[in-house]
């Protein structure tokens, strides 16, 4: 798995996996425990992930959507 990115918004990680589903992508989401476990507070992001093989044209679709990626 590669990272795309980080948020603390849960609303915009919602977006974006629905967004690489759309694309036939799939997607996970890493450090959701952490962030449930820290009460909400929003101080650990989630980080989101896909298959190497997918992290290319996974970026183009956050590009193409105006979403920012990491360097991952």
């Amino acid at each position: 798995m590669r990272e795309l990115l980080r948020t603390r918004d849960p609303v915009r990680l919602s977006f974006l996996l629905a967004l690489l589903a759309d694309a036939g992508i799939e997607a996970i989401v890493l450090d959701a425990h952490v962030s449930a476990v820290e009460a909400g507070i929003s101080g650990f992001p989630r980080r989101l992930a896909v298959a190497e093989n997918d992290w290319s044209r996974a970026r183009r679709v956050l590009d193409e959507a105006g979403e920012v990626a990491s360097d991952g």
